[in-house]
Order: C-alpha cells, then structure tokens, then sequence
C-alpha cells in the first residue's frame, strides 16, 4: 500500500470517473486503474463498483476510502507541522464561503489578497454550512466563513463580524409606510424566505419565531429563493418583506436604501466566524487569511459587543 494509491482512490471518490481522477492525479488512466486493481489485490476486496455510472464505492470502499483521507491529512500535517516551525508561509490555502456572505465578501477578499503579494495560493469555494463541514473534517477543504456560533468539538472557531439584520419592504406593501417594523405584527405569508439548505434562513425563522404549521391560511404563492438578490427583486415588485444582512444592505442603490427598515424594540446581528480543524497546524497562514477577511468589513461590523444580539443558528 503507497501514499499514492490512497491519493488514487480519493480521487475517484471525488470525481466518481475514473479519466477525471486520473487527469487531476497527473497519471494516465491505465495507471491509474492498475495501481488502484493492485491495491484492491492487496486488501483482497472490491473498492469500486465499476459497473455503475458514476463509479460509485463498494460498502467496504467507502469505509477504506474515507480512513485513506485522515492518513493523507496527517500525512500533510507532518508538512506542514515542519514548514510552520521553519516560518514559511506558503502554498494553497482553500477556503470555503456561504453563499450570504460569499456575494459581497469575496469580490473585496480577492482584491486585498492579491494587494499582499503573498505567497499562499486562496482557493475560494462557495459551500452550504453542511457541505462545508463535511469537506473541513475530510481535509477537501482547509478552512470555513459561515454564520455562527458552530460551537462543534471538531473544530476552533474565530469570530471575524458581526452585522445586523434589516427588513426590506415592498414599496407596494402597507408596512412601507411604517419607519420601523415590529416583527410581532408581520404575517408569516408576506416573508419571503430563501431556501431550507441556506442557514440564514433558520436564522431568520427564529428571529421572527415563524412557524407555518401555526399559519391561519395556506399562502396562494411560496416561492423560496436561493439568492438574497432574487427575493429582493421579487418584493421590488410584489407585496411583502425580506429580511437581509447588513453588508447587503450597504450595497444597495439609493432607491432600494429607502425600502429599508430597522426592527422595532430589538437589535438583532448574525456573528461571521472562520472554523478550521482543531488539528489544523499551519497558524501563521491561517492568521494571514484572518487578517486579510477582517480588513475586508468595516471595522464597525467588529465589535465584540455585538456579540450579546447574535440570533441563534
């Protein structure tokens, strides 16, 4: 068994095609393909179910493969345990955003990374919450920006900003009128809400403690967006509120600043943090990537006191 041929399986776990991971691994397929027959040879069972279209692995396969990521991981680790103790600080760092914060961090992030001349390679993906977690612990990716606290025993947590929430109201709807919104009053059916996968939205249903179970009615539209952009082109034209983070709210034009509220007789924020492994090594390129994320928001958004009105996950 080779360093190698674990890099091999992994790689056709990940792009379940064989031609794929072998483009990727740098090898042709045939050398791939043998070293994989000859590992399977090895351990006397079946990694991959050839057959199926995508590859897919077999039950003892899926469990091979996934012990083949922690040893690739503390493989690298040694790496990098000896490179952060020489302080050299390079090589690709790749880091996961939710799309909510992705939109409007990213574009900044990209421009002050690429001011630093440094010499780490960001890789920027953007990642649900669960996804990101699921690809931090097996190594795909080095680190996280989402929404918290994640308060996870895997992982340490950094807490970049904090921002507030805001309704955005329709300009057809009666609440415009009103200089700020007392969530308390709303009718659930006139929120429009992004996507279940989107953790901005769980955020959103415990601030306004909504329930559609409770509902009175059933609404005569339901349309659930992926993009804080599409429902707030949907409530431009159509009756109803969305609510929106902070930095979304900066970015609007000055006709769409007026449609939008504070909430009355509450402050509400949701706290951005970066999460890596607890077993992440290489401290003073993550303390970089930190750096750079915070120089990225206004140093308004990074008051700690804030802290006290996080919404809960």
């Amino acid at each position: 068994m080779t360093i190698q041929q674990l890099e091999y399986i992994v790689a056709v776990d990940n792009f379940r095609h064989f031609a794929k991971a072998a483009e990727v691994c740098l090898v042709t397929q045939p050398t791939l393909s043998m070293m994989i027959q000859k590992l399977e040879e090895e351990l006397d069972v079946k990694l991959f179910n050839r057959t199926k279209h995508p590859v897919e692995p077999t039950r003892t396969g899926e469990q091979v493969i996934a012990q083949a990521r922690i040893s690739l991981k503390h493989l690298q680790q040694i790496k990098e345990i000896v490179e952060n103790e020489k302080n050299i600080v390079k090589g690709k760092f790749k880091l996961g955003i939710i799309p909510t914060i992705a939109t409007y961090l990213v574009p900044e992030l990209l421009h002050r990374h690429l001011a630093a001349h440094n010499d780490i390679e960001l890789i920027l993906k953007e990642r649900t919450t669960e996804n990101m977690i699921k690809e931090i612990m097996n190594g795909t990716l080095d680190g996280g920006v989402l929404a918290g606290p994640v308060n996870h025993s895997e992982f340490a947590e950094y807490p970049v900003y904090y921002e507030k929430f805001y309704a955005y109201v329709s300009p057809h709807d009666s609440l415009h009128k009103k200089r700020k919104i007392d969530l308390n009053k709303v009718d659930i059916d006139n929120i429009w809400l992004l996507e279940n996968e989107h953790c901005f939205r769980g955020q959103i249903e415990r601030l306004c403690l909504l329930k559609r179970e409770s509902s009175s009615k059933l609404p005569s539209i339901r349309y659930e967006s992926g993009s804080i952009e599409t429902l707030i082109n949907v409530v431009d034209y159509n009756p109803g509120i969305t609510i929106i983070p902070e930095m979304h709210a900066m970015a609007l034009n000055e006709e769409r600043q007026e449609n939008l509220r504070e909430f009355d007789g509450i402050t509400a924020v949701r706290e951005v943090c970066v999460i890596v492994s607890k077993e992440y090594v290489r401290k003073t390129m993550l303390n970089i990537i930190l750096d750079i994320i915070c120089n990225s928001v206004p140093k308004s958004m990074q008051n700690p006191e804030l802290k006290q009105y996080v919404v809960p996950l």
